[in-house]
């Protein structure tokens, strides 16, 4: 409360001094301002807004001296309220083992669904996000949460034949979503995105489970051969563009097929992108102290110029080609 009482003491002062400059303006009104007396309508909010800038010139360095701590930028440390999350749902069913991935279609759907990630990972600010790894097949297991460690999700990708943990079945795509949004709903709105790796081999007509708000979003990336399949548990499996598309935009997300192309520019930067409300909510005394500054300082130092062009129409001395007596 030192920067409000602060405040308020500078515009008792600054009332009082511009009262009476007033008065001493008033003596000799004829003088400075002509025959009329009077100066510029405008002038007339003068007087306030010298005393309502000085207050706020005032408040706002009290605020930062005194109630303000000072901060390091240091780009080993991040800010709590800068991170941001990323949920990692990736199908982890036998059929991403086939070998269809890529443009030469030498790699199987799981290694490609790593260079999918690797890629990412190398676009985007690492240290700003938290990673979550999700895996599904029958069912969803949550296998990292919220971890710094981006190697671990690497190794997890690459080397790790996951669909042993599982029951045998068919792939439930929507197990996987609806883990992630139990994860993310305790989040902070707009905070977390969503990324799901799949072959899109098979999908769940029904189930599709509700996206919370902390969620900002929903990225599909299909790996897999979408034209030539291949069989495995006598069925022929290739990843479902149709479907794929579908499910993303019920989920008001979007869809990549990611078997031959890296994710565009546009969608990473979605992911980057942080919420404008988010952003906006961030505002504290320290935003609105250097905001008081800045404003009040504009408005002492711009209207001395004011008066000085615009504050009376009269100009004083003698006219040109008058002799005086």
């Amino acid at each position: 409360m030192l920067a409000e009482y602060i405040a308020l003491a500078v515009l008792a002062v600054m009332a009082l001094a511009e009262w009476q400059h007033a008065r001493r303006i008033g003596r000799v009104r004829y003088l400075a301002f002509g025959p009329r007396g009077s100066s510029a309508a405008w002038t007339l909010a003068v007087p306030f807004l010298n005393a309502l800038a000085m207050t706020f010139v005032a408040w706002g360095l009290a605020s930062l001296l005194w109630h303000v701590e000072a901060r390091i930028h240091n780009r080993s440390t991040i800010d709590y309220r800068d991170i941001q999350h990323l949920i990692l749902v990736v199908d982890v069913s036998p059929s991403m083992g086939l070998t269809d991935g890529g443009s030469d279609q030498k790699l199987t759907r799981r290694e490609r669904a790593s260079q999918v990630v690797d890629s990412i990972f190398e676009r985007i600010p690492l240290s700003q996000f938290r990673v979550t790894f999700v895996a599904f097949y029958t069912d969803a297991k949550v296998l990292l949460e919220d971890s710094a460690d981006h190697e671990v999700v690497r190794h997890m990708l690459e080397s790790m034949p996951m669909w042993h943990a599982f029951h045998p079945g068919k792939t439930n795509l929507f197990a996987g979503l609806d883990m992630a949004a139990k994860i993310a709903r305790p989040w902070n709105p707009g905070s977390t995105t969503v990324l799901v790796l799949t072959d899109g081999d098979t999908v769940p007509a029904t189930g599709m489970p509700q996206i919370p708000a902390s969620v900002r979003n929903v990225v599909l990336i299909g790996v897999g051969d979408p034209q030539n399949g291949r069989f495995i548990d006598g069925h022929l499996s290739r990843q479902d563009i149709s479907t794929l598309r579908q499910v993303a935009n019920r989920l008001k997300g979007h869809y990549h097929n990611g078997n031959d192309k890296q994710l565009p520019s546009n969608i990473v930067s979605l992911i980057t992108q942080r919420d404008e409300n988010q952003n906006a909510a961030r505002w504290g005394r320290r935003e609105y102290a250097l905001a008081a500054v800045l404003v009040g300082s504009t408005i002492l130092s711009t209207l001395p110029l004011l008066l000085h062009y615009f504050g009376t129409a009269f100009q004083g001395g003698t006219r040109i080609g008058l002799r005086s007596p």
